[in-house]
C-alpha cells in the first residue's frame, strides 16, 4: 500500500511487504521509544485522539508515540464531552476536527463507525477499535510480539502453533489477528472458547481457505497443549446485552501457573491484548504468572509504542527523516 496520507482502518489493507516495512521501521525506532535518543521530526504536528470507549493502553500509547516523535496531542475521551451528544453527525465532526489536526486516532463502540468518519476527514484516520469489528494496530503489535518472542526461541511465524483463547466472538483484537495470520504459511491455530463465544464462522472459513489448520475446542487444557503461543482474551462484557449474561462465561477460560506447568511446553509464550480481568470471578490470566519469564504481556505493550510510532512515521512521510533530527540524551539512564 501507499502509506503516505493513508487511513489505517483494517488489517486487510496490508500485505507481507507492508508489514515487513512497518516492522523494519519499528525496529529503527527502538532508541527513541527507549529514550536513548530524542527526535522532533513531528514538531508542530497535532494528533487528535478521539476515544468514545474506555481505553488505557491504546489511547496513551498512541499519544506517547506521537509525543516521542515531537508532536502534540489533543484528546477527547467521552461522547458527552463533544457535540455528538447534541446530535452532530460523524460527518460534521470529522470535517471540523480534521481542520484542527494532522492525523486522527478514533475509537468508537459501533462497527464501521471509524470508516464512516474517515470518509469525511481531510487528514489520515487510524482505527483505534470500532465495536467488535477490528483493531488493526493491536494486530500489528501482536504479530510483532509473536515474531520477537518466537525469534528468541529460534523459531519464526511460519509454521508456528497458536492458541486463541476466550471470547473469540466479540474480541476485535482476535478478529484482526486472525486476518493478519492468513498472510503466513503452515500456521496451525487452536480456537479455544465456550461454544457461544466461538470465532465468527466467516473468519473460520477464511482461515480454512488459506490452508490454516484449525482445531476448535472448549477444553482449555487441550487448547494450550503443543502450541508456541497462548493468546488469552477477556470476556468482552461491554458487548453483551447485560452483565448477568456475560457473567455466565467468566472464569471458564482461566490460566494460572499450575495449569500452565502441567499442560504447556516449557517455552510457551503467554500473550494478552489487555486489560486482563483480574477479578476473582474472571481471572483469565492469574497474577501468579507474573514472574513467569514467558509472560509477554508487558513486552507486548512496549511493542505497541514502537508499532504506533512506525505508523505515524509512515503515514506522515517522516520515516526517513527521523535520524536527521535525532539527538542523544543522558537523563533517562540516570532515572532511579
Amino acid at each position: 500500500m501507499e502509506f503516505l496520507g493513508s487511513n489505517i482502518l483494517s488489517i486487510d489493507q496490508f500485505d507481507r511487504k507492508d508489514i515487513d516495512l512497518i516492522f523494519k521501521t519499528a525496529d529503527q525506532l527502538f532508541p527513541f521509544a527507549s529514550r536513548q535518543k530524542i527526535t522532533r521530526v513531528l514538531q508542530g504536528a497535532i494528533l487528535s485522539n478521539m476515544f468514545f470507549e474506555p481505553s488505557t493502553r491504546t489511547r496513551i500509547s498512541f499519544g506517547s508515540a506521537f509525543n516521542m516523535l515531537g508532536g502534540e496531542v489533543r484528546e477527547t475521551t467521552e461522547v458527552e464531552a463533544t457535540s455528538l451528544a447534541k446530535g452532530e453527525s460523524l460527518y460534521d465532526t470529522s470535517r471540523v476536527l480534521s481542520g484542527y489536526s494532522d492525523v486522527i486516532v478514533m475509537r468508537h463502540p459501533l462497527a464501521g463507525s471509524v470508516a464512516e468518519f474517515a470518509k469525511a476527514s481531510r487528514v489520515p484516520v487510524i482505527n483505534g477499535g470500532d465495536g467488535d469489528n477490528e483493531h488493526p494496530s493491536q494486530a500489528l503489535l501482536d504479530l510483532f510480539t509473536i515474531k520477537k518472542e518466537l525469534e528468541s526461541h529460534k523459531k519464526n511465524i511460519e509454521s508456528s502453533r497458536i492458541a486463541l483463547i476466550g471470547d473469540l466472538k466479540f474480541g476485535r483484537a482476535v478478529h484482526s489477528l486472525c486476518k493478519v495470520l492468513m498472510l503466513y504459511e503452515n500456521i496451525s491455530i487452536k480456537l479455544v472458547s465456550p461454544n457461544e463465544l466461538k470465532l465468527p464462522n466467516f473468519l473460520v472459513g477464511e482461515l480454512k481457505k488459506r490452508n490454516i489448520s484449525i482445531l476448535e475446542t472448549q477444553d482449555i487444557k487441550e487448547g494450550i497443549a503443543d502450541v508456541d503461543i497462548l493468546y488469552m482474551t477477556r470476556i468482552q462484557e461491554e458487548r453483551f446485552n447485560n452483565s448477568s449474561e456475560a457473567s455466565k462465561y467468566k472464569g471458564l477460560m482461566s490460566l494460572n501457573q499450575e495449569i500452565y506447568t502441567k499442560n504447556c511446553e516449557p517455552n510457551t509464550v503467554i500473550m494478552h491484548p489487555l486489560p486482563r480481568d483480574s477479578r476473582k470471578d474472571a481471572n483469565e490470566l492469574d497474577e501468579d504468572l507474573n514472574q513467569n519469564p514467558n509472560l509477554a504481556i508487558y513486552r507486548q505493550t512496549d511493542n505497541g509504542l514502537l508499532i504506533r510510532m512506525a505508523l505515524f512515521s509512515l503515514i506522515l512521510g517522516v520515516a526517513d527523516k527521523i535520524e536527521d533530527t535525532a539527538s542523544s540524551v543522558d537523563w533517562f539512564s540516570n532515572k532511579s
